[in-house]
């Protein structure tokens, strides 16, 4: 996507071929920072601090992450250890885990002097999958904009609600729910997006808003409180967000809060969709709401916040009393019940077992192994 009329991904090999570059999102949005990692050590600080984050980008960045590793060291025990090192940088996002056996898979059959070559390989190989899966998103995506469009008077806007960060900073580019919104906008449609803030971490105000900004969509940044009222007042024609893992029943699992969400558009008949590549699908969890580990973070993101000062610093702040314990759970899930439907790059699926299997039939058997 752009970047003030330049095109940028999320993460890319640098001119040397083998340093990989990547947009450092905790600096974001009042500092635009590329970050170069040199080693499977940067790749797993990268995803366990949230320089990068998303589920498919951590995919990415983890097979960079081995790919920087054989680098290092080819051996089979090197495989294994930066296996084991990445794989648990982050719990929540099964894109990571996904990545690293497809990684494995294509490297472990070999002699390990062709290990870097073919890491680096199939590493492209997963970022140009994860450009295409995002490109079906948005179509698929699209055709359901278009049939709102088809029910509004000419000119009007469509009002699209978003949670957390789900577009092309999520990913390698495109972004899941943010894709068809590009689509939409580049073609022309009347687009505007709520931006829930997205406490505790503000991915939405930190990253949703500047990307959207920077790609010139129409937004508006709100308080992750306000999306019940706005629906109530028929200010939301559609809610579309991420996930980070989807369980075989159709249960979602995101950014903490999406389920608040998903509840208020039930009430109030807004259609709620979520947008996925299949790799996010989890074929070896069958119920999200009791099988799905949920990331419990820092206390620190709840207490303190970090901003610019009028006078140009960025400065940190405590907003918690000191002595009142906090807890920071990460992800809720929400059940497939309260979901109108799964935009994927091979359509719009039911959040149902069957309609998922009929749709990705090699993602079950990729789980039975």
């Amino acid at each position: 996507m752009k970047v003030d009329g330049k095109h940028f991904r999320s993460i890319w090999r640098e001119r040397d071929g083998w340093t990989v570059g990547a947009i450092d999102q905790r600096r974001l949005p009042h500092e635009f920072v590329v970050a170069k990692l040199v080693s499977c050590e940067d790749a797993v600080v990268a995803i366990r601090d949230m320089l990068v984050r998303g589920a498919p980008l951590i995919g990415a960045t983890a097979a960079y992450g081995m790919a920087l590793a054989m680098r290092e060291d080819p051996s089979d025990a090197g495989l294994k250890r930066a296996y084991d090192r990445l794989v648990v940088a982050r719990p929540t996002a099964i894109n990571l885990k996904w990545a690293l056996d497809e990684m494995r898979a294509a490297l472990a059959p070999i002699d390990p002097v062709e290990r870097a070559e073919a890491a680096y390989a199939r590493a492209d190989e997963i970022v140009e999958q994860d450009v295409e899966i995002n490109r079906g998103i948005a179509a698929n995506g699209f055709a359901l904009i278009e049939a709102i469009m088809a029910k509004k008077k000419p000119g009007e806007t469509i009002n699209i609600l978003t949670h957390c960060n789900a577009g092309w900073l999520a990913t390698v580019d495109w972004g899941t729910a943010t894709a068809p919104i590009y689509l939409a906008h580049e073609r022309g449609i009347k687009i505007h997006v709520w931006v829930d803030e997205t406490r505790p971490r503000n991915q939405g105000a930190s990253l949703t808003a500047w990307e959207l900004g920077h790609h010139g969509v129409p937004h508006t940044v709100i308080p992750d409180n306000t999306g019940g009222h706005l629906m109530q007042h028929g200010m939301v024609d559609l809610a579309i967000v991420g996930t980070d893992r989807v369980a075989a029943n159709g249960d979602v699992c995101n950014k903490i809060g999406t389920y608040l969400k998903a509840l208020a558009a039930h009430d109030n008949g807004v259609p709620f969709y979520v947008a996925l590549p299949s790799p996010t699908i989890d074929f070896a969890v069958d119920d999200g709401i009791r099988d799905i580990p949920i990331e419990q973070r820092s206390g620190t993101e709840v207490t303190e916040m970090t901003g610019r000062t009028a006078d140009g610093r960025l400065e940190t702040v405590r907003i918690v009393p000191e002595g009142s314990p906090v807890a920071n759970y990460a992800f809720d899930v929400t059940p497939a019940r309260l979901v109108t439907g799964l935009i994927t790059e091979r359509g719009v699926l039911k959040p149902d077992r069957a309609a998922l299997a009929a749709a990705f039939p090699e993602r079950i058997a990729a789980a039975a192994e």
